[in-house]
């Protein structure tokens, strides 16, 4: 279809007037009015949202009740609530449990500061150039091949049980500690990786043109290509630590009493198993907010970098 001059200046002069209100100028002035093709508009998206809610809304009671149908209706449903959902066992365990979280949390905190330095550390020495650094290189990528490949739960056998098999002068046996340390290893090998893709990630021209400016190897991976690696990497660096934080549980396997103990000990006392569910449950209320601050953060990201902003 052939558009005429008339039509264009006139779409033209439609379009002006909804940014300016009709006033024919370039800069709104203090009686701005939005055109009737602008309300049309924004009516349009409106109604467009309230209708993608309420199916959104509608979709999702129709899916949870006929899972609660599908579920309550099975022929094992009564001994499973009674075995799984007992309000007496869960009203018993949830006390113990959140005494036991307490553990978890600090191991998380502490166990996570130690994760990110030392995977900060092998991340460098993986990446530092030169023939004399080879011998680091080569120790940092085996350190990390290994405990990347080593399942952590044998790694906290080997650590929790080896270790205190040694018998070994001034060496812990304490299992929160040894608990603690295997988690370190494991994790600090995922997070130097990931360091490791960000430091890769900066340009070339970013280290040379620190060069250019005077600054020393040293200095040049301190404040201008570190910066911009951990900058680029905080979404996969806090998923290592939601995942962390779930992990932090496995330490009940060396006898110490965090959350998952807690509820171990009440089921083998009372052969119910709802302490494991209450003990679950808590753990997904801890890890939902980081999860979705993470998520946040990305999307924060994702943003800047459609923008063209700095990451």
């Amino acid at each position: 279809m052939t558009v005429t001059k008339g039509e264009s200046a006139r779409e033209g002069a439609d379009d002006k007037g909804d940014m300016t209100g009709g006033t024919g100028g370039g800069v709104p002035d203090d009686g701005y009015a939005p055109s009737e093709r602008r309300l049309a508009r924004e009516r349009y998206r409106r109604a467009r949202a309230r209708r993608a809610t309420a199916v959104a809304a509608l979709s999702t009671l129709v899916t949870a009740a006929l899972l609660y149908l599908v579920v309550v209706s099975a022929p094992g449903w009564p001994r499973t609530k009674e075995t799984f959902f007992s309000a007496h066992y869960a009203r018993e365990a949830f006390p113990k449990v959140l005494e036991g979280l307490w553990l978890n949390v600090r191991l998380l905190l502490i166990c996570g500061v130690a994760v990110l330095v030392l995977g900060m550390l092998i991340a460098v020495a993986r990446t530092l150039r030169g023939p004399v650094f080879f011998p680091l290189r080569v120790l940092a990528a085996a350190y990390t091949d290994f405990f990347r490949g080593l399942p952590l739960i044998i790694n906290l056998m080997i650590v929790v049980l080896g270790v205190p098999a040694l018998r070994l002068q001034g060496v812990t046996v304490d299992p929160v500690l040894l608990g603690g340390t295997a988690l370190t290893l494991t994790y600090s090998a995922y997070v130097a990786e990931v360091f490791r893709a960000g430091i890769e990630s900066i340009h070339p021209s970013q280290r040379a043109a620190a060069r250019s400016l005077g600054l020393t190897n040293r200095q040049a991976l301190r404040y201008v290509v570190l910066p911009q690696a951990v900058r680029r990497q905080v979404p996969p660096l806090l998923n290592d630590l939601v995942s962390l934080q779930k992990d932090t549980g496995l330490v009940s396997i060396g006898g110490a009493v965090d959350a998952v103990r807690a509820a171990d000990i009440i089921v083998g006392r009372s052969l119910n198993y709802t302490p494991y569910i209450v003990a679950g449950l808590v753990f997904v209320a801890l890890t939902i907010p980081m999860t979705r601050f993470t998520d946040w953060v990305t999307a924060r990201m994702d943003r800047r970098r459609a923008q063209g902003g700095s990451l």
